[in-house]
């Protein structure tokens, strides 16, 4: 007990503070500087993957924006086209009389709606006569730049006979077969007995 009651020589006391030293020093490193550096390290790793994600997004955002002024382009220079929703076969009629008036004479047949998903396509036969090739693209042109989904398909110009409009001008008669296929959507559309069902 006697040795437990001694005082320290200055040497022991050296030596115990130098061990307490180092016990604060390795509980510094081992309970506050080691967990903040991995805390450290997650965060610049966690920053780099949202720095990633964030790249990402920027590109996505810079090819949203493109494609939005394209879209304004378009419109702007009113070309654009619309698909109308399920059924606007009267409208699609009226459109094809309107632009067919001046033909000097006319036929329109529809074949049935085909329907794929939500997309419908409803194909028209055209024959009309001109008496002018113009005229005769003109009427085609119409058909594309109208405003409504159409592609045309299968066009066949046939030249008949000419004849004297007056007597400075001569006209050669142009037939034309054309099929017109207009696209229409079921979104907004109203099923009918003319719509077939979507196959599965």
């Amino acid at each position: 007990m006697k040795l437990l009651s001694r005082d320290f020589t200055t040497k022991e006391k050296i030596l115990v503070g130098v061990l307490i030293l180092i016990l604060l020093g390795f509980a510094y490193y081992q309970f506050l500087y080691q967990p903040v550096q991995e805390r450290i390290e997650a965060a610049k790793s966690q920053q780099q993957t949202l720095q990633t994600e964030l790249d990402g997004l920027n590109a996505k955002i810079a090819a949203l924006e493109k494609m939005q002024r394209e879209i304004d382009d378009i419109i702007a220079s009113g070309s654009v086209s619309v698909m109308p929703s399920y059924n606007s076969s009267k409208e699609e009629t009226t459109l094809l009389n309107d632009i067919l008036a001046d033909a000097s004479q006319f036929a329109i047949s529809f074949s049935n709606v085909k329907r794929d998903g939500d997309q419908i396509r409803r194909t028209v036969s055209l024959q009309y006569t001109t008496y002018d090739y113009k005229l005769s693209e003109w009427v085609l042109q119409q058909l594309t730049e109208s405003g409504y989904r159409c592609l045309l398909g299968d066009v066949r110009f046939a030249v008949g006979e000419t004849r004297l409009v007056d007597t400075n001008e001569m006209n050669t008669i142009v037939r034309v077969n054309a099929t017109a296929t207009f696209y229409e959507t079921m979104v907004g559309g109203t099923v009918d007995a003319g719509l077939p069902a979507e196959k599965k």
